[in-house]
């Protein structure tokens, strides 16, 4: 937790603002009581109009005073700890974005949600408390403690036993209440997951006619999260009767004790009051702690879970010395490269891979599933990093590269089209976002996507759904391949991005891309024989290794495994 102060550096003068605000209100308030005993006892007793009056008035005046103090407090301390949110919130995005794929695969999707919201507003609203209560607990607790020991320092012997007491059942409470808090956002994590599964797959649920049983999957994460958090709500349920009979023995004792001083003629009734009062101050104030102390510890659960994000080592960065490279020419060169995903056991997915392509080349990789094709692919891009070998790109290892720069050089159109919101055009020039209304066109007609964009009432301006359920999978791909074009890269990626538009279309696309520009670099990862046999070199992967390469004829006359793909797909009479 205390990690996390960092971020209330920058709005220190709020956060130090409200602690000296809250301290005003404070004095205020303690000076009352004090002023009511002498109304009771000089006032009332004398039978002094004026005297009550003018005390009245300076309650009255020190009332407005305090009021002013709990005002800004409150003020400056929703300032401080609204923007130590919004930075908090910040970095962590900023995290989770640096992630490379390994980073991502150590976190749930929905936990990474649950963290950025739920738990930092926790311990947002820990900050929050802590400069309005946990400033104002402390300071009325030890400010009434020395104006009631001031007043009576016998009767003050009662806070001996109520406040041990009190400070008993705060640690226990502490104690109980964090494994609990824990257990509640973790649950939470599950009914999130749950939830963004169902959302994420409606459509297949209802086809498979699954409905019932994700609605007995969803209660049963919903019920975890009540039986937890109605735990943590009947321990608290539990304290606050429990708190208030400590302090109505207190106030009992007080009067009691207090009253055999009036009549001893010790003590005034109008001290009595005052004591009374004081003790309330702080009793309440205790109370305020132990509440403050169940706030430490659900914050504490969330702050943990934060910094677990924030602490993590990010696995690929710029290496000390990356240069940020132009990438011109697009020469792609893999030397004996092997690679395993992190703490994955057996054969890796790739074994001693080799292979050059040259710039304007079109290089498609054919192969089953997998095979090692995309992965082939991240390693390029510097999504992961090889287990052994290098890659090179016009020369240059791509470790020695900045990751800006080489991810700069590569266009990559994947097979599931994500779609962000806004409009169709805005989704297109994601890819640039500088690119001009006729830049945007122009990749659209290559990609095959103008003619049904067209046929929208609001063309290039239809918003785009919530993921894109407005649009076909095709649709989708062909916008997701234009956004590819449009970065007119020196190297481009098609991980099996038209595996859901026709044949006559795909065939429409891959002579867009021929005269697009010969000196751009691309890779083609298919399923369909359709989509590779243009290409200059097709690799043909099993079990992580390159079996054959060459172009469809080569391929045709000595690779056996091309010629089975072929056959299954074309049928034996096309050969």
């Amino acid at each position: 937790m205390l990690k996390l102060g960092r971020f209330l550096k920058p709005h220190w003068k709020m956060a130090l603002a409200a602690p000296l605000l809250m301290l005003l209100e404070v004095v205020m308030d303690l000076y009352q009581p004090t002023l009511l005993a002498s109304i009771v006892d000089v006032g009332i007793a004398q039978g002094d109009v004026n005297y009550i009056l003018r005390t009245g008035l300076l309650m009255l005046a020190i009332a407005l005073i305090g009021v002013i103090g709990g005002v800004g407090c409150t003020i400056t301390s929703s300032y401080a700890s609204q923007y130590f949110g919004t930075d908090l919130r910040d970095e962590l995005f900023r995290t989770v974005q640096s992630f490379s794929f390994a980073n991502l695969d150590q976190f749930k999707t929905s936990s990474l949600i649950t963290r950025l919201t739920n738990d930092v507003t926790q311990v947002q609203q820990l900050v929050l408390m802590s400069l309005r209560m946990m400033v104002r607990a402390p300071l009325l607790a030890v400010g009434g403690i020395f104006m009631a020991v001031r007043i009576n320092p016998r009767l003050s012997m009662i806070l001996l036993v109520s406040i041990p007491v009190l400070a008993l059942m705060v640690a226990l409470l502490v104690k109980k209440g964090f494994r609990f808090f824990s257990l509640v956002q973790k649950r939470l994590d599950k009914v999130n997951n749950v939830m963004r599964e169902n959302l994420s797959g409606i459509r297949l649920i209802k086809a498979f006619v699954r409905s019932d049983h994700e609605r007995s999957r969803f209660a049963g994460a919903n019920e975890d999260l009540r039986d937890v958090s109605t735990t943590a709500g009947r321990l608290m349920a539990l304290a606050m009767p429990m708190i208030m009979l400590v302090m109505n023995f207190s106030i009992v004792a007080i009067i009691w004790f207090g009253g055999l001083q009036v009549q001893a003629g010790t003590m005034l009734v109008g001290e009595i009051m005052a004591f009374v009062n004081y003790m309330m101050h702080i009793l309440f104030s205790l109370m305020m702690v132990a509440f403050m102390f169940v706030a430490i510890s659900r914050a504490k659960a969330s702050g943990e879970r934060i910094q677990e994000v924030l602490e993590t080592e990010v696995d690929l960065t710029d290496l000390p010395g990356a240069r940020d490279v132009v990438i011109e020419r697009g020469r792609v060169e893999f030397q004996n490269v092997t690679f395993s995903y992190p703490g994955a056991r057996g054969e890796p997915v790739l074994r001693d891979v080799s292979f050059t392509v040259e710039p304007g080349q079109t290089a498609a990789l054919l192969g089953g599933t997998g095979a090692g094709k995309s992965t082939l692919v991240s390693l390029m891009l510097r999504l992961y990093d090889p287990t052994a070998g290098r890659i090179l790109i016009d020369g240059h290892d791509v470790k020695s590269l900045t990751l800006d720069s080489l991810r700069r050089s590569v266009s990559i159109v994947l097979q599931e089209a994500v779609l962000f919101s806004g409009t169709i055009a805005d989704n297109i020039r994601w890819g640039r976002p500088s690119a001009d209304e006729d830049a945007v066109q122009d990749a659209a007609m290559m990609a095959q996507a103008d003619a049904f964009i067209r046929s929208f009432p609001d063309q290039y301006q239809s918003v785009v759904g919530q993921r894109a359920v407005n649009l076909s999978g095709g649709q989708k791909q062909r916008v997701s391949i234009a956004r590819g074009l449009i970065k007119n890269s020196p190297i481009l990626v098609l991980d099996d991005s038209t595996s859901a538009v026709d044949l006559g279309t795909e065939s429409r696309i891959q002579a867009a891309l021929k005269e697009r520009d010969s000196h751009s670099t691309t890779f083609v990862i298919a399923q369909r024989i359709t989509s590779v046999m243009d290409a200059d070199v097709i690799m043909v992967l099993e079990d992580g290794r390159i079996v054959d390469q060459g172009t469809h004829a080569e391929l045709l006359a000595h690779s056996e495994i091309y010629r089975d793909i072929y056959r299954s797909q074309m049928g034996e009479e096309a050969i």
